[in-house]
């Protein structure tokens, strides 16, 4: 078995893991008869079809089932390799993969792919944004090499590190900025508008209230599937909601809206970075979450100071100015 190569395996790996010819092609940036040709040269090294075809999508075979698991293992050294020449190098060059949640990603990005890529010229960043679940699936796998999540993961394969805690503030109507902040037993009974199933954000809103969704009153709980679509549900008057403080400047500049602060405790979130254990980047990672706090630290500062973000409202039982 002198032709088989890695190339392959990426390919093998990417059309077991889509099910599907034309989306794994994209993965892999290649022609669907390119993707093709090197799965049929691949099973015809190995001496055994790896899929069941259909029209509609591809199975793995039993004997495409162990060898899905080999050629993981595989690729994942050769992961590692590749990692471990990148952390003998001085400074960060090559291919970086970076996962994000939905939640931090559109905010934290910007600012801090722009200083990854003026301190590290030779840097190829790979930017993937998804729910938590799936990035620690994909850093199991060797599919990303860093994510930026909030924590605790508690995943015993990977290492995590705080980065910034973060507090939630509420947004409601500009028509009630203002009425009295409600604490969480008033707010459990308002129409409150979350992210969708599988956010955590909406997990860690729904822990402050003390509620889960089957608790709330009949068609008081509506979903959205970003934050930008939970303020503007606000600004027509649906409902309610809570947004973390790194959104506040972003998402609220357009949409009339008032934001006010609760009472203590605050409800909070910690946002840290997740790598694997085994990963020969650490001292590089490390390096890099003191980037992502500087961004976050700038990213604050930048929501107080900025002229589009409403003015914040004292919480129930704070003094109002004259």
């Amino acid at each position: 078995m002198t032709n088989l190569t890695f190339k392959q395996l990426r390919y093998f790996e990417a059309l077991a893991r889509h099910g599907h010819f034309g989306r794994a092609a994209d993965a892999c940036a290649i022609s669907q008869p390119a993707l093709s040709m090197q799965i049929k040269a691949l099973e015809e090294e190995l001496g055994a079809e790896l899929f069941e075809r259909d029209r509609r999508r591809v199975r793995l075979t039993g004997f495409g089932e162990e060898i899905a698991q080999r050629s993981k293992d595989i690729l994942l050294g050769l992961d590692e390799l590749e990692g471990y020449a990148r952390a003998s190098r001085s400074g960060l060059v090559g291919k970086l993969r970076i996962g994000v949640i939905p939640t931090v990603a559109p905010y934290l990005l910007p600012s801090l792919i722009g200083d990854l890529t003026r301190l590290h010229g030779g840097l190829d960043l790979h930017v993937r944004e998804t729910l938590t679940p799936k990035l620690v699936e994909e850093l199991n796998d060797g599919r990303l090499d860093l994510a930026i999540v909030a924590l605790p993961v508690s995943e015993p394969s990977l290492d995590e590190i705080a980065l910034f805690t973060e507090g939630f503030v509420l947004v409601r109507p500009r028509a009630d900025a203002g009425k009295p902040v409600p604490d969480r037993e008033a707010l459990r009974e308002m129409r409150l508008l979350l992210l969708e199933e599988g956010h955590c954000f909406r997990e860690q809103a729904l822990s402050f209230c003390n509620a889960k969704p089957r608790t709330m009153p009949p068609r008081d709980l509506l979903d959205a599937s970003s934050l930008s679509t939970l303020v503007q549900m606000v600004d027509a008057g649906l409902g309610v909601t809570l947004i973390p403080d790194m959104a506040v400047a972003v998402e609220t500049r357009s949409a009339s809206v008032s934001v006010a602060r609760f009472g203590e405790p605050e409800p909070s979130r910690t946002i840290g970075m997740v790598w694997r254990k085994t990963s020969p980047l650490a001292k590089q990672l490390l390096g890099i979450s003191d980037m992502v706090r500087r961004s976050a630290g700038a990213l604050r500062q930048a929501g107080d100071a900025s002229a589009a973000a409403p003015a914040r409202e004292p919480a129930e039982g704070s003094p109002r100015p004259e």
